[in-house]
């Protein structure tokens, strides 16, 4: 019993010497921070006015690639959808694994949500779901484009405009 009691107290002091050869420097209440305390580093803010329009670029570039491809897939005939589909999820993942700063989660998270919506559409389709069920998946797509879009437009400082309805010309029999 003294053999293990003496092995537990090795392993323990061993543990702590490993532990406490790792270099964290952690301040003590009251001490001054060393210059080593917090290491400097050279990165500059991506929410930074200055970056971020960089920033917001990275994650437009994601959606306009998915828009390219979704708009492709709906071109395609129903037996070609799951190659496109299958393109469309490769976008979504590199989109979800792409490093967003915090100040464009919203913009992140309607990307992603219309990604998702768009994909499971199309994997109604796909499946023969009833139009009924693939026109709301449609209609929440779009809306969630459109969210997307205004928050892009808020995080750039850009103003939305409504669009004028052009009037169709119509014949109509002169007197």
């Amino acid at each position: 019993m003294k053999q293990y009691s003496q092995l537990i107290v090795g392993l323990a002091l061993a543990l702590f010497v490993l532990l406490s050869a790792c270099g964290t420097n952690i301040p003590v209440a009251g001490s001054t921070p060393s210059a080593t305390a917090v290491p400097a580093t050279n990165t500059p803010d991506p929410c930074a006015p200055e970056n971020l329009e960089a920033e917001v670029n990275k994650v437009h570039k994601s959606m306009r690639e998915f828009d390219d491809a979704s708009s492709l897939a709906a071109s395609r005939p129903p037996e070609q959808l799951a190659e496109a589909i299958a393109e469309l999820q490769q976008i979504r993942r590199d989109a979800e694994d792409q490093f967003t700063p915090i100040c464009l989660g919203d913009l992140r998270t309607y990307q992603v949500a219309h990604m998702n919506t768009v994909i499971n559409t199309l994997i109604a389709f796909m499946g023969g779901q009833e139009q009924e069920v693939v026109n709301q998946g449609i209609a929440l797509a779009r809306e969630q484009h459109d969210q997307y879009t205004l928050e892009l437009a808020r995080i750039l400082g850009l103003t939305i405009e409504a669009a004028t309805v052009i009037p169709l010309m119509t014949d109509t029999p002169t007197p």
